[in-house]
Formats: structure tokens, C-alpha cells, sequence
């Protein structure tokens, strides 16, 4: 008789442990999705911010390329890489320096001067084009460089 009372006792046991299972289970797969979704939207974030990152490169590739260096002012290039990216590049004259004679005498009559430069791009990746979104990417890349030639008031 102890049997049966024990048996009865342990009506709907199988039930709540069943649900608590399956509770547990559900909770563990929402956690699983909201990690996957974090990383994929950490992916894209990097994936936008390395476009940004080349399309600065090609912006100082492009730039220094045309080869159109003056002392008077800041040159500027634009261009749009795809739908997504676009870069503003600018070219600006520093100073000039004297360059040194066979002799090493410090360029002293030589006549010959390195202009100095900097080049500047400016790349933005945008998730959105036309519109401002906080996934938005950017990217600023400098390089300096000189160009040797003759001494003369402008370039």
C-alpha cells in the first residue's frame, strides 16, 4: 500500500521537470541569438571601418599620382569609390629646404631646394548613403613627402 501512495505522490513531477527543461533550453537559445546577432553587427562595423580604411589609402594614392604640386595653395581631390565610400584628399605646401651640393656645403648656391609637402585623405564608409546612421565609418590618413628642384619663388 506504501507503493501506491508513493506512485500517486509523484503524479505530474515528470511535467514540472519537463517545462523547467525546456524553460532552461529557451533561455539558453535567446542567449545564443542575441551573441549572434552582437557579432554579426561587430563584423560589419569592422568590414565599414576597414572600407574606410582603403578608401583613405586610395585617396593618398590618387592624389600624390596626378602629380600637381604648387607652393601657392592646398590642392584637393575628390572622388566617390563606390555607392558607400568616398574620399577628400588634399595636398598642402609646408616649406622648402636646402639640399646639400656634391660637396655637403649645406646647399649654400646650389640652387637646389625639397619642397616639402603633406597629404591628407579623408575616407568615410557610410551604411546608409545620403543619410546619417551610428554604423558609419571614417578613416584620415597623412603623408608627408618632398619633391628636389630648382629654386624659384613658386612650384
Amino acid at each position: 500500500m506504501k507503493t501506491m501512495k508513493s506512485i500517486k505522490k509523484q503524479n505530474g513531477a515528470a511535467l514540472v521537470i519537463g517545462l523547467l527543461l525546456m524553460l532552461v533550453i529557451t533561455v539558453l537559445a535567446i542567449s545564443g541569438m542575441n551573441t549572434a546577432t552582437t557579432e554579426l553587427a561587430m563584423a560589419r562595423n569592422d568590414q565599414d571601418y576597414e572600407n574606410a580604411f582603403q578608401a583613405a589609402e586610395t585617396g593618398l594614392e590618387q592624389a600624390i599620382s596626378q602629380g600637381n604640386y604648387t607652393t601657392l595653395g592646398p590642392i584637393n581631390f575628390q572622388s566617390a569609390i563606390n555607392d558607400h565610400d568616398s574620399v577628400n584628399a588634399t595636398i598642402d605646401y609646408e616649406t622648402s629646404t636646402i639640399v646639400p651640393d656634391r660637396a655637403f656645403s649645406l646647399g649654400a648656391g646650389s640652387g637646389i631646394v625639397a619642397y616639402h609637402f603633406n597629404a591628407v585623405s579623408t575616407a568615410e564608409s557610410k551604411r546608409l548613403p545620403g543619410g546619417i546612421t551610428d554604423r558609419d565609418a571614417g578613416a584620415v590618413h597623412t603623408q608627408s613627402f618632398y619633391i628636389v628642384g630648382p629654386e624659384a619663388p613658386t612650384l
